[in-house]
């Protein structure tokens, strides 16, 4: 027992395009509603800050501000965390043991109740930190105001990504999309009311995401603890679960550098695009671009999720062939999704700017940015969903060396060179991000096909059974 279980007799019964056809398909059902609570996750910060813009530019600019410095601080590291539930849940359901699901949950939702404490104590100063790096005044303040008062959000977050990942790893997509659009559906008059309702003003903003993450956690607690399909992996806390929290952190570490490395370039390039000529448009058409490539980065990272549900699955259930197989099928739907994201963005290319702006000049500068946005989102597709294959396979801390590589020895010196000393200016910067996501999917996709895929079988395997001798004997 201490060397692990043996692996399973794999026997995979098909041609192999049906076979690959049918993996397309089960990871279709997981990746499709994965879409959908994705983006409404997303949408529930963004429409607050979109009704703040009614407000005056103030509360807009001081709203971006913080949502970035929240996002660079906070949300991308507890989210990053819990990709570490990707794999030991994921792994631990495949091989059978079903209540690690919970006893790994518990474990992982305390590590973020920990990791929210510092975040807490950054957030608080906010007004501070954004002084020291020049920024004005009264925009400090108000987002300083903001930070603090979204502090309340963080915590039911951290529950909420535990919870998104137990029930991902095990396919129980549904109930999460379900929730989400419930939640979204009724953050929006909470947002609206608490904004213009009060004289709460961006307070009420930032209160408005605490209380609808905290609904959307009681839908899924609900679930799980009343939910048949939950009641072989629901479990009740015990002293198994501070037993656990070592190996969540073994993974939960590297899995946050990995997340934060590639999030913080983005806003590295934006802030950047502030210290270019004519400032103002060259960093209202960056953010433009960066917001068309966040919505579609959700795409090809639910398809990440999906893939990383699956990998994760077969390697605890003993089945390398199948892990492997699921690459192939991810990589397929992976192409055909970017080639029409991006053949649907170039054909728009003369009208999405006005989604944005009325200024002929920023949709003319949109216009002639969207081959190069088309491009990134080419070299995006790739990387995103071999990020999900690492989550699966258990090898963030490796995902995480390639990011350093690509973004900070590759992606920014390029952008710095192309931007300020070739003058291409944001379309350089743009450029810099290209050669990033080329570079990561690159490494990535060659470690992907380099992996022994019967030796991370044999690794989970012995994860799972060997901490459960452990567990039981302590």
């Amino acid at each position: 027992m201490e060397e692990g279980e043996p692996l399973l007799d794999e026997k995979i019964v098909g041609t192999k395009w049906e076979v690959l056809v049918e993996e397309v398909r089960r990871l279709s059902y997981i990746a499709m509603p994965m879409v959908v609570v994705s983006v409404s996750q997303y949408l529930l910060r963004a429409a607050s800050m979109m009704m703040l813009g009614h407000l005056g530019e103030l509360a807009l600019s001081s709203a971006a501000i913080a949502t970035s410095l929240s996002n660079v601080t906070g949300f991308s590291l507890l989210s990053g965390m819990a990709c570490a539930l990707e794999t030991l849940c994921g792994q631990a359901y495949g091989a059978g043991q079903y209540r690690k699901l919970s006893t790994y949950t518990y474990g992982a939702t305390v590590g973020l109740f920990l990791a929210c404490i510092p975040v807490s104590l950054v957030w608080i100063y906010t007004e501070n930190i954004l002084l020291l790096t020049g920024q004005d005044p009264a925009i400090s303040a108000e987002a300083g105001n903001y930070s603090i008062w979204l502090i309340p959000s963080l915590f039911p977050y951290a529950i909420l990504q535990s919870l998104v990942r137990f029930l991902q790893t095990q396919s129980l997509i549904l109930p999460m999309l379900f929730s989400t659009l419930a939640t979204l559906l009724i953050h929006l008059p909470i947002s609206w009311a608490f904004i213009f309702k009060t004289d709460l003003g961006s307070a009420g903003a930032a209160l408005s995401i605490g209380v609808s993450y905290w609904l959307n956690v009681i839908f899924l607690g609900l679930y799980v603890n009343y939910s048949p399909k939950c009641a072989k992996t629901r479990a009740s806390f015990s002293k198994d679960v501070f037993w656990t929290m070592g190996e969540f952190f073994r993974f939960a570490i590297p899995s946050a550098v990995m997340v934060c490395l590639e999030w913080w370039t983005f806003e590295i390039v934006i802030l950047l695009a502030g210290l270019l000529p004519n400032p103002q448009q060259e960093t209202s058409v960056l953010s433009i671009c960066l917001t068309i490539e966040t919505i579609h980065f959700l795409v090809p990272y639910s398809f990440g999720a999906a893939a990383s549900t699956r990998i994760s699955n077969e390697l605890g259930a003993g089945k390398p062939r199948a892990a492997q197989l699921v690459v192939c099928a991810v990589l397929l739907l992976s192409v055909v999704e970017f080639v029409i994201s991006g053949s649907v963005i170039f054909w728009c290319r003369n009208v999405l700017g006005y989604a944005f702006s009325n200024e002929k000049s920023v949709v003319s500068y949109v216009a002639d940015m969207i081959p190069l946005l088309c491009i990134s989102i080419v070299m995006e597709g790739p990387q995103a969903v071999l990020s999900g294959v690492a989550r699966g396979s258990g090898w963030q801390h490796i995902g995480a060396y390639v990011n350093l590589g690509a973004y900070y020895v590759v992606g920014i010196p390029v952008a710095l060179l192309l931007g300020f000393v070739v003058h291409l200016n944001g379309k350089g910067l743009w450029c810099g991000l290209i050669g990033g996501a080329t570079t990561q999917s690159i490494l990535l996709g060659l470690i992907t096909f380099r992996i022994d895929w019967n030796k991370q079988a044999i690794q989970a395997r012995n994860r799972i059974f060997h901490e459960n001798v452990i567990t039981h004997v302590t």
